[in-house]
């Protein structure tokens, strides 16, 4: 995982280092801490200028640092994981791979199979010297990103990077679109000194009407966000990119049931483990659950076997804890996804190495209320009073007459049960549940300093609740239990899986019910394919930024192609039942697959977002709506520091 960026000037005069604020250098920095360097291209003959600057975090192989130039003075920055497609070798590293496969690439259509043939995550700024281009994207879901800003039409300036930081008013970073790949002729533009962009769409088939409407959408889509002086062009060979992926199956065959209405029995059937027993019971579903199993289980096996381990490295901190590291840890609820991550990860990962469970909780507002406002306690009396919570920070339960810590949310509570089922899987694996405790106060001091650059440019509720759970998450600072005493802990894993494209996929979402009761299973097709098309603009972006500013890669094995694939090739009434009850339709076939893989209470638990299961959501303002601006997420620019 890299942090790569690209600085293009077309006018001698300007001073590239203008266009790159040393806060985006330091951001980039924190995504690869183990190698910096910059190299500048100056082509003088043409006055323009390139930057390119790379910042590596090593995963594979030896330390390759970026950026990567050969002999013809190509350049290349790369941040990604080649899985499939193209051949990496276990001490191989795939940027030096994927470098020499470009380099030897003749044509535009050779580029574009090549990436085409890529199964993975990634995003890539090549420079191809010969012919004076600039090549960059991301992949088919946008599970990297990658940022574009323009400067205006006067100073012909432009810069892509993983991650922003300060701008200048009315210079605003975007995400650059995961629609296609773009091209820039830099020759051409330094001549007529204006900035005009290629476009290379992503599809599926090659009939010609298909290609015509498919260019016409995908350049309408883009343009609209593009400042008014940057022109956008379709390719003229009409060339594309090939899907990793197949088409979404929207068949709807008369028997799959179409509203709850009609089936008013099963929408009040009793919720429970048994239910899904009874389902197994049906040799389809199982076979469809063991195939679901399957793909599922080689997408983690990937992600979490693609990783260097470094022999000598202990956890010397805790003696009596496993001798080996954490090399990996999943963003952990106890609900259903990444139960299934964690139960999949134990069946590859080593195990004399322990898998961190990351849990996050958020002080709830009530029982902070009794803190007390007379006194600010120190730092050092926040961090006893996360180890051990005092009776002032407890409340009593008026069912069962124990005492509540403050952290108990949601998530905690499901959390914790969820590490029994795990425990009795494989007791013989080390399982770390990291007890990740946040206060309001270091909640608005770490958003204030880190966590607003990462979570733009995106700016609504939703994004500031999500991105600071995640991000406090996979942070990975908290407590674990050590022979029934809480000790400080911080996750070393540089591989943090996260379970996010499971309710795209399979309808886990509260709106696929009302979706589906209002048009049917037609209407929940093409809610859950909009879903799947919108999901590098609305989550990938912001989570690669978010876990990436640890020095930490975000993995994601339920977009792994083949998983999103099998998945496409399934009518939607084989993956969720929305005539059930929650805790049983929505992602029905996940629940199988966790059934069949020993998993038990977890597998029926219903779908809570993060941001309602951690209780970030009612830290701070109750009547805010999740689409609404936050304005706690406002950046300063330049001019106001």
């Amino acid at each position: 995982m890299c942090g790569i960026c690209c600085v293009v000037t077309l006018c001698s005069q300007l001073a590239i280092h203008d266009f790159l604020n040393e806060d985006i250098l330091c951001h980039l920095r924190r995504r690869g801490p183990d190698s910096s360097q910059q190299l500048i291209k100056a082509v003088s003959d043409l006055s323009y200028e390139c930057l390119f600057s790379g910042h590596v975090l090593r995963l594979r192989g030896l330390v390759t640092p970026q950026p990567l130039e050969d002999a013809k003075n190509n350049v290349f920055l790369w941040n990604g994981e080649i899985f499939n497609g193209v051949h990496v070798g276990d001490l191989e590293n795939d940027t030096e791979v994927m470098f020499h496969h470009l380099a030897s690439c003749s044509s535009e259509m050779d580029i574009l199979s090549l990436l085409s043939s890529i199964r993975g995550p990634w995003s890539f700024i090549y420079y191809e010297a010969p012919r004076h281009s600039l090549w960059f994207g991301r992949d088919y879901f946008g599970r990297r990103s990658l940022l574009w800003q323009f400067s205006n039409e006067a100073d012909n300036a432009f810069c892509l990077t993983s991650v922003s930081g300060y701008s200048k008013p009315g210079n605003q970073w975007q995400e650059v679109p995961a629609s296609g790949i773009f091209k820039i002729d830099l020759k051409a533009c330094a001549t007529t000194k204006s900035l005009s962009l290629t476009l290379f769409p992503w599809m599926y088939s090659c009939t010609e009407k298909s290609v015509e409407e498919t260019f016409i959408n995908v350049i309408d889509q883009v343009s609209k966000d593009l400042p008014n002086h940057i022109t956008l062009m379709v390719n003229k060979s009409k060339l594309w990119l090939r899907a990793p992926v197949i088409p979404l199956n929207k068949t709807v065959s008369e028997t799959s049931g179409d509203c709850p209405d009609s089936n008013s029995s099963n929408i009040n059937r009793v919720v429970s483990v048994e239910t899904l027993q009874d389902f197994l019971a049906e040799e389809h579903k199982k076979t469809l659950a063991c195939q679901f199993i399957d793909v599922l289980n080689e997408a983690v096996k990937r992600r979490v076997l693609c990783l260097f381990r470094a022999q000598d490295q202990v956890t010397r901190d805790i003696p009596s804890m496993s001798h080996t590291r954490a090399h990996v840890a999943v963003l952990f609820s106890g609900g259903i996804d990444s139960m299934v991550i964690a139960a999949l990860a134990d069946k590859h990962v080593p195990l004399e190495e322990p898998i961190d469970l990351l849990n996050v909780a958020f002080m709830m507002k009530e029982q902070a209320k009794h803190k007390g406002t007379t006194k600010r306690p120190t730092s050092h009396e926040v961090q006893l009073d996360l180890l051990c919570p005092q009776e002032s920070c407890q409340d009593l339960d008026a069912n069962t007459g124990a005492h509540l810590s403050c952290f108990d949310v949601p998530d905690r509570v499901t959390g914790r049960a969820g590490l029994k089922e795990l425990e009795a899987i494989n007791p013989s694996r080390t399982w770390n549940f990291v007890e990740i405790n946040v206060t309001l106060e270091e909640l608005k001091e770490m958003r204030k300093q880190r966590i607003n650059y990462l979570i733009y440019p995106l700016d609504t509720v939703l994004d500031d609740s999500i991105g600071c759970a995640i991000w406090f998450a996979s942070r990975g600072e908290g407590f674990i239990s050590n022979q029934g005493e809480l000790k400080p802990y911080k996750s070393p894993a540089k591989v943090v899986l996260t379970g996010i494209g499971a309710d795209e996929q399979l309808a886990g979402y509260s709106r696929h019910r009302v979706c589906f009761r209002k048009d049917g299973l037609e209407g929940l097709n093409k809610e859950l394919e909009m879903e799947l098309g919108r999901i590098s603009s609305r989550n990938l972006g912001r989570d690669d930024r978010i876990i990436g500013d640890h020095g930490k890669e975000a993995r994601f094995p339920f977009l792994d192609e083949d998983v999103v694939s099998f998945l496409n090739s399934l009518p939607v009434s084989e993956k969720a039942d929305l005539t059930l009850p929650r805790g049983i339709g929505e992602k029905l076939i996940l629940r199988l697959a966790a059934k069949q893989l020993g998993l038990t209470a977890s597998t029926v638990l219903p779908k809570r977002a993060v941001q309602f299961g951690s209780r970030i959501a009612k830290l701070e303002s109750n009547s805010e709506k999740a689409s609404d601006t936050c304005s706690r997420l406002k950046l300063l620019s330049v001019e106001e520091l």
